[in-house]
């Protein structure tokens, strides 16, 4: 938050911005690293695809989980050799898949016969690992039922892959995103178990688990941190698969760079709807779902919010949008505590915001301008300092070191 403040203060970028410092993801890198040393990390690219963010995983020794062909070229592009790259989304157009493979790409994504069929067309000889489907009980932002079959399916699937003369490798899941409960593992993988003995019975050797996403970003409350996890993972790898663990994967998104990044953003307005006593204050910010934070959908993600009165009392407050359409509030349900001194011009900071908010803006709704992205820190780990920014095009941030801070700017 330091090195954070520190350069929003010294180059006072115009417009809500989000600001990332590459050394917080570094240290979330080396943490699931370190907690998980037999588990090859696959960053969910999907998260936030800066491309400064991939390189410093790259040179990291990340593997990433892509969801799209241009997805896997940011990924190639970063420094990251194919076989360290997973086309991880079970929904792809059939000509996506050879472009992937086209591009060294051979570890696909599926959940169902079809998905296996196009892939032998298109990729012959490649390898699949079939996703099942997962509760995400405990998740703050559960999965739907859009990825992954029953588990009772899987076996099929893969038995069907083989035949097709495709590398029948092993299963995926996801716990949801978010996942607070350090146990969520425990049934997806006891499933997972049960299929592979299914498979080894049918004479398919599966070897691979990918154990997903679901690590979280510490929001308004403390979470477990990633040794918690590894340790009730590795328990219940133990427990279902005894001696015969299989090469596992994850692949953090949110756990890698969600707390690594800020948002700056301004108070537009602060209005009232009525004069009853107890409605609440509408504050108005130049941010909303449409701006890049569409995880506060059915107020799913709280973000923690700092301003520059926070000593002060506070009330419940509404909390909205710039735009033209009514959907865009972002907590209503729960109103969000704010000073009551809290004014238009105020500059805030929501916190937590590094996953899934660049790549949730819109490119220009109502004509706001999509959310713009600056990196502190260095791929190479020598701390380049404030006002060294780059925006997400790699162009160095306007500084503007002589600007007199704006009434209510965050100091």
């Amino acid at each position: 938050m330091d090195r954070i403040v520190e350069f929003l203060r010294s180059s006072r970028p115009d417009g809500p911005c989000l600001v990332i410092d590459l050394e917080i993801v570094r240290e979330n890198y080396l943490a699931f690293a370190r907690a998980m040393p037999d588990t090859r990390i696959f960053y969910a690219v999907k998260a936030n695809p800066e491309p400064r963010i991939l390189e410093l995983l790259a040179s990291l020794g990340s593997s990433f989980d892509c969801a799209s062909v241009a997805e896997i070229d940011m990924a190639l592009a970063a420094g990251a050799s194919p076989d360290r790259i997973s086309f991880g989304n079970t929904i792809k157009k059939e000509r996506d898949i050879p472009a992937a493979s086209q591009r060294g790409v051979r570890l696909f994504a599926v959940d169902c016969e079809a998905e296996v069929e196009k892939i032998a067309r298109s990729a012959p000889g490649a390898d699949v690992f079939c996703r099942i489907l997962c509760d995400g009980v405990g998740a703050q932002w559960p999965l739907s039922r859009k990825f992954g079959c029953e588990p009772s399916m899987a076996a099929d699937v893969l038995e069907r892959a083989h035949r097709l003369g495709l590398g029948a490798r092993g299963l995926s899941f996801h716990v949801g995103s978010q996942q607070a409960n350090v146990d969520a593992w425990d049934g997806a993988i006891a499933a997972s178990a049960r299929i592979f003995r299914e498979c080894s019975a049918r004479g398919i050797g599966l070897d691979l688990l990918n154990l997903g996403g679901g690590f979280p970003a510490r929001y308004l409350k403390d979470v477990p941190g990633v040794p918690n996890y590894a340790r009730a993972i590795g328990a219940a790898l133990r427990r279902h698969f005894g001696n015969r663990i299989p090469s596992t994967i994850i692949e953090p998104g949110r756990g890698m760079v969600g707390n690594a990044g800020v948002i700056k953003a301004e108070v537009v307005l602060v209005s009232r709807k009525s004069k009853s006593v107890g409605e609440p204050r509408w504050v108005y910010l130049d941010i909303g779902k449409f701006g890049g934070l569409a995880e506060t959908m059915d107020e799913a993600i709280r973000y923690p919010i700092r301003t520059p009165r926070d000593g002060e009392a506070k009330e419940p407050c509404i909390i909205a949008g710039p735009t033209c359409d009514s959907a865009d509030v972002l907590y209503e349900r729960d109103p969000y505590p704010l000073p009551v001194s809290l004014a238009a011009g105020d500059e805030i900071l929501i916190e937590g915001a590094g996953a899934y908010t660049t790549t949730y803006s819109s490119v220009g709704f109502n004509g706001f301008r999509p959310l713009k992205s600056y990196v502190i820190g260095s791929v190479a780990g020598t701390w380049m300092g404030p006002g060294c920014g780059v925006d997400s095009c790699g162009k160095a941030a306007d500084n503007d070191h002589g600007t007199v801070p704006r009434s209510g700017a965050f100091p």
